[in-house]
């Protein structure tokens, strides 16, 4: 019995030291203290964070439904988001933005995601696809010019990319730029293009040469009026009327889409728009290659709105099945509900980790582009396994609009096909593969080896 007490005695000790030595080595950085994403994430981070939980529960959770079944696109809490920095998040303070990393960029998508996918993409696209272009690729004029309204939010950004003929097939661009002295006349048109109505600046991209395939591809910085002048006066924020607008730019009419409802997705169209050739964004012929990766970064933005999605999504579901009583119990106490809900935490738990060990790479300035697209690939069929999840263990009640899981199971759908469809991703993430294999010193000396065993085996 004497034994037995030292025993238990020592075995508490021991621990108290673990605990410590894990606590020292935590403060030194070497080890989390409780939470895993402490890994990746600072006090700044997740006070953040908060920040932005609390706005969505305030502003967006009342308002999603209605704009949802509306299809109205929430300028008021736009305005409010401009001004609490969220549409310039990684975006240099000397340009307007709230200068910090791109990790904190995701934190914010991902947060508003969980309550709204079309307030978390309005801010994704202008901040990775209209406003990030002009901050890696234009001239310090161009930067001076068009990221202050852009970063601070008087403004929104688009990008003019997809053409009814050049979907997945980008190469395929149709819209033509032909130089006409220190002039570009631009014609053709963009599809399913974010804030093309709403928006007023955007980067578009044109074919300068005909016959030089994809590098033959340029972008340009076009601008024109939002649609809604009236609404933009009434608010006090989408428009500045010192903007070099362009004749010819227009959009058409708004896309009445399956999810993401409140966001403006329309066509924008090109008819002999002139613009000054300082308006092109980088090299002429780049514009391929840039846009490429514009696309790297967007799919960290667009893995991190997938995230949330399926993050609210359980939640939801969560609080629904320790609420709802069957069979005189709650439905959590049915096993299989368990287990079900476990898999999909476990699998949100793994989304998270790939969505911030990109954006972590991408702050450090290390190659992420095989890790932007695991990272939109696995969470965006996430989203729509863990949305379908949610409508399956909340049964009826989740098939309504009572509860915001249909609509999120609505918005999710799209994640695995814009910026990049599955299909596309997985051929991004093989080419990578393939390359790293070609690469690796450790296959090299493994065929060195073979090479050699097989000249003596021959001799």
């Amino acid at each position: 019995m004497q034994a037995g007490r030292a025993l238990a005695l020592l075995w508490c000790v021991a621990a108290r030291v673990v605990r410590c030595l894990r606590l020292m080595f935590a403060r030194l950085g070497s080890l989390p203290v409780t939470d895993p994403m402490e890994r990746y994430l600072t006090s700044d981070h997740i006070n953040l964070q908060m920040q932005v939980r609390r706005f969505a529960e305030e502003a967006i959770a009342p308002v999603a439904r209605e704009l949802d079944e509306t299809a109205e696109f929430p300028w008021e809490n736009t305005k409010r988001m401009a001004e609490m920095g969220l549409l310039g998040v990684p975006i240099p303070k000397e340009f307007g933005g709230l200068g910090l990393d791109y990790l904190s960029y995701a934190l914010v998508v991902e947060e508003l995601a969980k309550f709204d996918a079309s307030h978390s993409i309005t801010v994704s696209a202008h901040t990775t696809l209209g406003t990030s272009p002009i901050l890696a690729f234009g001239t310090e004029e161009q930067k001076r010019r068009f990221l202050p309204p852009l970063a601070s939010g008087e403004v929104l950004g688009g990008f003019g990319l997809t053409e009814p003929g050049a979907g997945s097939d980008s190469g395929g661009t149709r819209t033509r730029a032909v130089r006409e002295g220190s002039n570009y006349r631009i014609n053709g048109s963009k599809i399913f293009i974010t804030h093309a109505g709403v928006g007023e600046i955007f980067v578009a991209t044109a074919v300068t040469d005909p016959g030089a395939g994809t590098r033959g591809i340029s972008s340009f910085i076009v601008c024109k009026p939002t649609v809604d002048l009236e609404r933009a006066e009434r608010v006090g924020w989408g428009h500045r009327a010192d903007l070099p607008f362009s004749e010819g730019v227009s959009a058409g009419e708004k896309e009445d889409k399956m999810g993401w409802r409140a966001s403006d997705t329309r066509e924008l169209l090109f008819q002999d728009v002139l613009v000054p050739e300082d308006h092109l964004l980088g090299e002429e012929g780049r514009g391929f290659i840039n846009f490429m990766k514009t696309l790297d970064a967007g799919r960290i933005g667009v893995g991190a709105l997938s995230l949330g999605l399926a993050a609210g999504a359980f939640q939801c579901a969560l609080k629904y099945v320790n609420q709802r009583e069957q069979f005189g119990k709650k439905v959590w106490d049915f096993q299989q509900v368990q287990f079900r809900l476990s898999d999909m935490a476990t699998e949100i738990e793994a989304g998270r980790h790939l969505v911030y060990h990109a954006a972590w790479l991408k702050d450090r300035g290390a190659p992420f582009s095989k890790e932007a697209a695991m990272a939109k690939l696995y969470c965006s069929e996430l989203a729509m396994r863990a949305t379908l999840d949610a409508i399956q263990v909340m049964g009826g009640a989740g098939y309504t609009s009572d509860y915001p899981v249909e609509r999120m199971m609505r918005d999710a759908k799209i994640c695995e096909i814009g910026e990049g469809t599955s299909e596309i991703q997985r051929l991004v993430i093989g080419r990578h593969l393939v390359a790293e294999l070609m690469t690796d010193p450790i296959v090299e000396t493994s065929k060195a080896g073979s090479r050699e065993a097989a000249v003596v085996e021959t001799s």
